[in-house]
């Protein structure tokens, strides 16, 4: 089973798109993460929920669990509040890491070590130099298991 099998067709996001644009999507589609197209229209990197939250959540609160929990019930539930003039480009980790992209013909075991070396639950599939799809560790997993 090749990368091509379990192939789907994933929503994008540009790198000056809103966040909370890309919040919404994650949300409404039950995603993962969602792929970020660069200003070249090739894939940038891939963007995890868990890092739109990390936007989204007071600093503070990160820092120090315990002050989440003094925050009253009303101003708790607005968190993402705080996101509508963000972009996706400053929701990125500040650190580079490597991009978790691959070829159509790539085994499913390579896919399987390309997102655990970049603790990402999807690979973008480029053929051509263009993007082809997505693969998601839930398509990858249930695939494998029926097998």
């Amino acid at each position: 089973m090749r990368a091509r099998d379990l192939l789907a067709d994933f929503p994008t996001v540009g790198l000056d798109s809103p966040v909370i644009e890309a919040a919404r999507m994650l949300a409404d589609h039950d995603l993962p993460g969602l792929i970020v197209i660069g200003d070249d229209g090739a894939p940038f990197t891939i963007l995890p929920g868990t890092e739109v939250l990390r936007l989204a959540v007071p600093r503070y609160c990160q820092d120090d669990p315990a002050l989440a929990r003094v925050v009253d019930e009303a101003h708790a539930d607005a968190f993402l509040d705080g996101l509508s003039d963000r972009t996706v480009r400053e929701a990125l980790p500040r650190q580079k890491r490597e991009l978790p992209v691959t070829d159509p013909g790539a085994t499913v075991l390579e896919l399987a070590a390309l997102m655990a070396r970049t603790r990402s639950p999807l690979v973008a599939v480029v053929d051509g130099g263009r993007l082809a799809g997505a693969v998601t560790l839930q398509a990858l997993l249930d695939r494998v298991l029926a097998a």
